[in-house]
């Protein structure tokens, strides 16, 4: 295969996708098909028979889908894209190495989309990006700017009968918004006119390494926007060439909320928002709960007015923001009053935000959680025992099934059972059960008025399905 030079060079040779389906590769083909492209693919999950509805839709939209045996790859003309991390040995890899054909990794393409844009908004940092990019990308829609949007989750704003997995959105405007990941390194690819970085904490690296790769992610850009809430984040604004700051708490951020002006109820909340260049304020309402989704709000008005969108307008416009898809998703209440909610929690401070959100309000919290892999669950499992013990009160229960797992070579030594002893050590209550049906029969089967159920997790769309299966058993 040979290296992969700017997709802008490649507007008309047909592309393939490795994994066609996933939240990072759905939103790119989807850009790529918007701009006139021929895209194919393959997924392990189409061959498993997995969120078959997903799959239908893309073959109603032309994309010519092939099972992963490397029948997809047949011209030495296609751009095979896929993660660094798959093997070599997967058909697709193989057969594209027969005849030849250009390789590009998801981050090499969406980079290159990215930086051939005039405007280039990049949304990075451990938690909130995909919130953010939503949020930042309608505000820009709403005002007229038509931006391209590429985000890893679906955006109720423009989902539609024609759009059912509205992950992305291809616009005719000069502004490229999109979220960027630390999580391989690949943040290094971009060159942002407006860089937003929302918090720095441990997920997938190291805290210095992550320090490193965000302050080059800073000084990249033409101006950054900088959490002045988080000291790691604030920390490095010594990187930026120009800085413009944020906060909810921190008085001296430039964008910020005035004290005292929060209201909030379970499924919305209010505040003033102060533009302190000039001192005016402006009233935001958003119909999503949790300070951390202030914060995202907060920054996503920031990141637009760095962009040239006046404070008031970017305001406004979330009024009309319906959220994104398993982010805090509240699937519905049972007629005893059981409230299921459908999260991507899978790191500490994710889960930490979701969890602190439903305990601002009465009920028990019966939590439930699928770890998105072996490795993730090695690195931060310590961590993750200590936010559900730490966040959850004596009478919230949390469930735990193994780790997902849909094959590959990884080292399975230490699971769930580890996490769930940890989270009982520090006094909290949890349980682990194998299969994720055995936590659902459970969580049936203690769930009582009042209760708020969370499912969380990652990498898995099946989730959402999982939750409403949930909610039919409890209704």
């Amino acid at each position: 295969m040979t290296d992969a030079p700017a997709p802008t060079q490649h507007a008309n040779r047909p592309w393939f996708f490795c994994g066609i389906g996933g939240s990072g590769m759905l939103p790119l083909a989807q850009i790529l098909k918007g701009r006139g492209a021929v895209v194919a693919g393959s997924d392990r999950s189409f061959d498993q028979g997995r969120t078959p509805e997903k799959f239908a839709w893309l073959e109603s939209q032309g994309y010519a889908l092939f099972p992963q045996d490397g029948s997809g790859i047949s011209d030495p003309e296609q751009i095979l894209i896929a993660s660094a991390a798959v093997e070599d040995t997967v058909p697709e890899m193989v057969r594209a190495k027969e005849l030849g054909c250009t390789r590009m990794t998801r981050a090499q393409l969406l980079s290159g989309l990215f930086n051939s844009a005039r405007t280039g908004i990049a949304i990075g940092g451990t938690s909130g990006k995909s919130t953010v990019t939503g949020m930042l990308g309608w505000i820009l829609h709403a005002v007229g700017r038509e931006p391209t949007i590429m985000n890893g989750a679906v955006m109720k704003n423009f989902v539609s009968e024609e759009a059912p997995f509205a992950s992305a959105v291809v616009g005719n405007g000069d502004a490229f918004v999109s979220e960027v990941d630390e999580s391989d390194g690949s943040i290094a690819l971009y060159r942002p006119a407006v860089a937003v970085l929302l918090n720095v904490s441990l997920d997938h690296k190291s805290m210095d390494e992550l320090r490193s790769l965000f302050g080059d992610f800073l000084a990249a850009s033409r101006v950054a926007v900088i959490n002045a809430d988080n000291s790691e984040a604030l920390a490095l604004l010594p990187y930026a060439k120009s800085a413009l700051t944020f906060g909810v708490e921190q008085e001296l951020a430039q964008i910020g909320v005035v004290p005292g002006s929060i209201a909030d109820s379970p499924v919305r909340q209010a505040a003033l928002i102060i533009d302190r260049h000039d001192g005016k304020t402006y009233p935001l309402t958003l119909a999503l709960p949790g300070r951390h989704n202030l914060s995202n709000a907060v920054a996503a008005i920031a990141g637009a007015v760095a962009a040239g969108v006046p404070v008031g307008q970017a305001v406004a416009a979330l009024a009309g923001f319906a959220g994104l898809a398993r982010r805090f998703d509240i699937l519905g209440t049972s007629a005893s009053g059981i409230t299921v909610i459908d999260d991507f929690g899978h790191n500490p401070e994710k889960c930490a935000a979701t969890l602190r959100t439903m305990k601002q309000h009465p009920g028990r919290v019966i939590a439930f959680f699928q770890p998105h892999g072996y490795g993730p669950l090695r690195q931060m499992g310590a961590e993750l025992a200590e936010t559900f013990a730490r966040e959850l009160g004596p009478d919230d229960v949390t469930f735990m099934c193994d780790p997902v797992y849909f094959g590959g070579t990884v080292d399975r030594s230490q699971g769930s059972e580890r996490v769930i002893q940890l989270i009982t050590d520090a006094g909290g209550t949890a349980e682990h059960l194998p299969t994720r049906e055995d936590c659902a029969s459970r969580i049936a089967e203690i769930a009582r008025p009042g209760d708020r159920i969370v499912v969380m997790g990652a990498r898995d769309d099946t989730l959402t399905e999982f939750a409403r299966g949930i909610l039919n058993r409890i209704a």
